[in-house]
């Protein structure tokens, strides 16, 4: 082969030089005796060859393949320096489906249309969860990682990207080659196999878990037999390697000794968590089912993005605890408030998830019915998409303000922040450490729950093993590692994987799928369809009514879990899991008779890290405590109004070094008093200058803050009911309309209440806000970008890409000049003039407010030739949401049918 390949990098190059614009690459002469090389091989080296001879920009790279089918072939084939992609094979296919008339309705170039369009959606997705805006940007780009391929073949064809696992070369994926095109060309003509890639087929390909695998764990937490368990991982042991962790074996640390000599289940247990699934992914009863279960044996549930209904924060009447330990704050900041951020032990900053890295959360509208529509402050029907992460975290700078709010409205919570299993992942995890977080979770690819579209099930993200055991290596020559917990998920199910993974380096363990397959889940992999038959995974009453999970089949799978680690440890002569964390030592590579698996190689996640410290982290530490903000001084002279529900005004100087003013007060106030225990504005505090991020983060209802100066990002953040406003004072020798007075990322998953502010905001005001009220007068970019409720009145220019993946609440801009048309993304939107006495009079309204709150002299002016000014006002309002409108947009015409 690399003759072969050396030949046609020499034709590309003489070809180019002799004045050629176009390359192809094709296939499509393949027969008996000639075999293809791969083309992302053949596409990897000719652009790398043409990228050093410096020729690459005087010719296109085009390909015709007949290998590229999904959008995950076309993402390869691109980004290692294809120009254009011609699937013809997949053509050819859709051709035959038209003969045989499979495909009513339709014409050919409709149906081929139809399959380059979700080609093409499915190759933004990909750029966007990225960063990417351009396909130029993306070609050539390496924006991926190899798993198991030859390090020096990917230093060669594929430059920039990493190969952490080396494994593969020529040699191995020429035998592999031969080995098709023999089994092709070489026995009868068959059907092709169905394969089984997303659905397990019983002649495809292998899953990790599969039928038989399902029934015996089942089997063994019905019962309670440990006998069942060991069945159950004799199957598993069976089933042949599918993970990396398969191909490492226990080396003995000594002399074995007597179980009873380990360390409890009950102690092993309390390690063991339950991860991050949504409730709106999981039923309430299942979702409900799995805190109760890690409650009874005090270990931690995960309640993932979506909130947690306010009801399961009390005991039931049995004594059961249904509220889960650990509270998430993804980037859609579904159902976060601040009495959902005081209800935990702990709370979770999901900065990316496993099995779907760099997209924001999805949950598709079938599942969004009126329960879960509540808890996340959003419409019923409507699809919840979550903005990515970079929406909220552009740096460890913007992470480690989220951990210094969330460890001011939580004075007693942890916070772990999440983080995806990759190659350079150990970096990242040294500046979340030092970033004072208390845990740090790398999530693997394995898992993923009932909210993922197909194309994020397959080719995204990677395995744990290398994640973790590059965070532990990095933590500890850093000498960090004591400084936090390590926390690792994606496709546990047995101990002899969570010793494995303390090995590695871990110190807590999550276990999610097993967790659901033990509660009924029977794998039919049709959790984004609102199917489920067995009741986990669906919001539909009917399937609910069959959920026969219960918190005791939970607790037996992790008690048998805790039993398996038990003896694993005494057979290896150590009697805690604490002794074997960071043991890579005591793990070795073993054959497994293939010899594609035997070549990879596993030393870099087996490199013990020199260090005097640690080697894990401890779990019954108390937290990384951040400095105090100002609230300190507040919440003591807020005494009286804070234990009485007085009414209090109170006034101090602010410097913008004092960050998150408000939000420890705002603690108090819903530990005291609850989400609505106080009246607006009971507690009046009045700052003078400039005020540092994340000002009034999570307040709520009973506080104001009054801010005559100016605001630094992140002001109302996550606001939960409390009143902003900020205006300059009246010496100020600027026009405030003209001038920016808040910062970047306002009102960044507000959930209620207002704010007012004399002057323009920066970039990605009211992104995900789902019920708070905001008069600003301007905005840079991104404005209202994922809103799924309350109010947004702009009462000036607008930056590009104003409101990018609205599905709720409302907006009204003043566009005097003409020019928001060219800036909003109107793929979601009904886009209108204010032409209704009713909307009219309840925008004028509304201004009349702001100017009585901030004295704006923009607000007043335009107040005073309203009959004017209304006819240059935009109404947005998303086109899914205008049948729930208390009055339609317009007097003549009903646009609610616009929808």
């Amino acid at each position: 082969m690399k003759p072969a390949l050396d030949r046609i990098q020499s034709e590309a190059e003489d070809a180019v030089r002799g004045g050629c614009e176009h390359i192809m690459l094709t296939d499509m002469a393949a027969d008996a005796s000639r075999m293809p090389i791969p083309m992302i091989l053949a596409t990897g080296a000719v652009h790398s060859h043409l990228v050093r001879q410096q020729l690459r920009t005087f010719a296109s790279v085009n390909v015709q393949s007949g290998e590229c089918l999904d959008v995950h072939h076309f993402a390869v084939l691109v980004g290692v320096g294809a120009t254009t992609v011609n699937a013809y094979l997949a053509e050819w296919t859709i051709a035959e489906r038209m003969e045989k008339g499979l495909l009513e309705g339709l014409n050919m170039p409709q149906a081929v249309a139809n399959y380059k369009k979700a080609i093409e959606d499915g190759l933004l997705k990909i750029m966007a969860k990225m960063g990417i805006s351009v396909i130029a940007s993306y070609r050539g780009g390496y924006n991926f990682e190899a798993l198991g391929l030859s390090r020096s073949l990917v230093a060669h064809y594929f430059p920039p990207m990493s190969s952490r696992i080396s494994g593969l070369g020529l040699n191995g994926i020429e035998q592999r080659l031969r080995e098709m095109h023999d089994k092709a060309f070489g026995g009868e003509a068959t059907l092709l196999p169905v394969g089984g890639l997303l659905r397990y087929r019983k002649s495809g390909e292998r899953h990790a878990f599969d039928g038989q695998m399902i029934h015996a764990m089942q089997h063994a937490c019905d019962t309670g037999s440990f006998d069942s368990w060991k069945k159950y991982v004799s199957i598993i042991e069976r089933q042949g390697p599918v993970n990396l962790r398969d191909l490492l074996d226990f080396k003995s640390g000594g002399e074995a000794v007597r179980v009873e000599d380990v360390e409890s289940i009950t102690e092993i247990r309390k390690r063991l968590v339950s991860p991050g699934i949504s409730l709106g992914a999981l039923s309430p009863e299942a979702h409900e089912t799995l805190s109760i279960a890690m409650n009874r044996i005090g270990a931690k549930s995960d309640s993932g993005e979506g909130g947690e209904d306010p009801e399961r924060f009390s005991l039931r009447e049995n004594g059961d605890n249904p509220s889960s330990a650990i509270k998430q704050v993804a980037s859609g900041r579904f159902g976060v408030t601040a009495e959902y951020l005081n209800n935990c032990q702990e709370l979770e900053i999901k900065v990316a998830q496993g099995a779907k890295p760099g997209e924001g959360g999805q949950l598709p509208g079938i599942k969004v019915n009126s329960i879960i529509a509540k808890l996340r402050h959003s419409t019923p029907g409507v699809t919840l998409i979550s903005p990515p992460p970079h929406h909220d975290i552009y740096s460890i700078e913007d992470l480690a303000q989220l951990i210094y709010d969330l460890k001011q409205i939580n004075p007693e919570a942890r916070v772990c922040v999440k983080l995806v299993a990759s190659t350079g992942i150990g970096t990242i995890a040294a500046g979340v450490a030092k970033a004072k977080a208390d845990t740090i979770l790398i999530s693997g690819h394995g898992g993923g729950t009932g909210a993922s579209p197909q194309s994020s099930i397959k080719h995204a993200g990677m395995p744990w093993e290398i994640g973790l055991s590059e965070v532990h290596q990095v933590l500890s020559m850093n000498d960090l590692r004591d400084k936090v917990v390590l926390r690792t998920d994606g496709g546990l199910k047995t101990g002899r994987d969570i010793v494995v993974a303390a090995m590695l380096g871990a110190d807590e363990y999550g276990i999610g799928t097993a967790a659901l397959v033990a509660m009924g889940c029977i794998m039919v992999r049709q959790c984004h369809s609102n199917t489920c038959p067995v009741g986990v995974c669906t919001q539909r009453d009917d399937l609910r009514a069959k959920f026969e999970g219960t918190p005791e089949k939970v607790v037996q799978l992790f008690t048998h879990v805790a039993e398996e680690v038990r003896e694993i440890l005494a057979s290896l002569g150590f009697t805690s899991l604490q002794e074997v964390i960071g043991r890579t030592d005591l793990l070795s590579q073993v054959s497994r008779g293939d010899a594609a698996l035997d070549d990879l190689d596993l030393n870099p996640i087996l490199v013990q890290a020199i260090t005097d410290g640690q080697r894990g982290g401890d779990i019954k530490a108390p937290r990384v405590e951040v400095p105090d903000t100002l609230d300190a001084q507040i919440v003591k002279d807020a005494e009286s109004a804070l234990e009485t529900g007085g009414k209090m005004q109170l006034s101090y100087n602010i410097e913008n070094t004092q960050r998150a003013i408000g939000t420890r007060l705002s603690s108090h106030i819903v530990r005291k008093f609850g989400m609505t225990g106080l009246s607006e504005a009971q507690i009046n505090v009045r700052l003078r200058g400039p005020a540092g991020q994340s000002l009034g983060a999570f307040a709520v209802q009973g506080l104001r803050l009054d801010v005559i100066g100016d605001a630094n990002d992140y002001v109302g953040k996550g606001l939960s009911g409390g009143m902003i406003t900020v205006r300059p004072s009246n010496s100020a020798g600027f026009v405030a309309a003209q001038n920016t007075i808040i910062g970047n990322t306002v009102l960044y998953g507000a959930t209620a209440g207002k704010l007012f502010a004399a002057g323009q905001a920066g970039e990605r005001l009211c992104v995900r806000n789902s019920g708070a009220t905001a008069i600003v007068e301007g905005c840079g970019s991104n404005g209202c970008e994922y809103m799924t409720g309350g109010e947004t009145i702009i009462l000036g220019e607008v930056g590009s890409n104003f409101g990018a993946g609205m599905t709720g609440g409302m907006a009204f801009i003043y566009d005097e000049a003409g020019t928001f048309m060219d800036n909003v993304n109107p793929e979601t939107l009904l886009i209108t003039r204010v032409t209704t006495d009713y909307w009219a009079k309840h925008l004028e309204g509304m201004i009349e407010t702001h100017v009585a709150e901030t004295d704006s002299a923009l607000g007043k002016k335009l107040l005073n030739q309203w009959s004017k000014v209304v006819g240059h006002f935009w109404h947005v309002v998303p086109k899914e949401v205008l049948e729930t409108l208390p009055h339609p947009l317009a007097d003549d015409v009903d646009l609610r049918d616009a929808s």
